[in-house]
């Protein structure tokens, strides 16, 4: 896999045009870029994969894929790179698209919560406050749950407002992104809703190590 992305990242222009012949899940992985500005960054930079028609394609593909046949009401994106994820797999399930903002950026009632994220800085979440009536049943959606922080904050607000993420008993929403680290937050998240991402089971010890 790493020798992979270091190969496409010596390439000029982006590889959009090749498929594999057997496209097993998780094969867009490969599309993704490492790191090489330091660690003021996060370690893996999936923007190639959303510029490939397929992999873009494929990948909300295997992040629906647990949720077929579940009552699913709305689709919520973590600001911001879970606004792509999130809109195109409302596209895919034909419902609505709620955008979680950070704070400051709507000028509606809102509702917040704070919060740290993957590198410990503390920060705010925002949601509007009309948008999420009791019972609704939201899809989570992000690109990565590295700590869980800012998706146990998600969490929070979807449930706060009464939307159902997750709950014994009902035909479960829950929460789905690229890749969810077995760190505590994100084990966390995982032991107690219907969970999905696209990482094979022999490739989640390196990227938990965030190799």
């Amino acid at each position: 896999f790493h020798a992979q992305c270091s190969q496409r990242l010596q390439c000029p222009r982006m590889e959009l045009c090749h498929v594999p012949a057997t496209r097993e899940k998780g094969w867009y992985l490969a599309l993704m870029a490492p790191n090489v500005k330091g660690p003021n960054y996060a370690w893996l930079d999936p923007s190639r994969l959303y510029c490939h028609p397929q992999g873009l394609q494929d990948c909300v593909a295997d992040l629906l894929q647990p949720f077929q046949g579940d009552a699913i009401d709305m689709v919520a994106g973590i600001d911001a790179m879970g606004f792509i994820l999130g809109a195109a797999a409302a596209a895919t399930l034909q419902k609505g698209f709620l955008a979680i903002r950070k704070a400051g950026h709507l000028c509606v009632q809102t509702v917040a919560q704070p919060y740290s994220d993957y590198s410990g800085r503390e920060k705010v979440m925002e949601v509007r406050s009309d948008a999420i009536s009791p019972g609704l049943r939201i899809l989570l959606v992000d690109q990565w749950v590295e700590t869980g922080g800012t998706m146990r904050a998600a969490i929070e607000l979807v449930e706060r407002l009464g939307g159902v993420v997750a709950a014994p008993l009902r035909v479960p929403t829950g929460v789905a992104a690229i890749c969810m680290e077995s760190s505590e937050g994100g084990k966390w998240i995982q032991e107690r809703y219907k969970c999905s991402h696209c990482v094979p089971p022999r490739l989640q010890p390196r990227f938990d190590q965030h190799q």
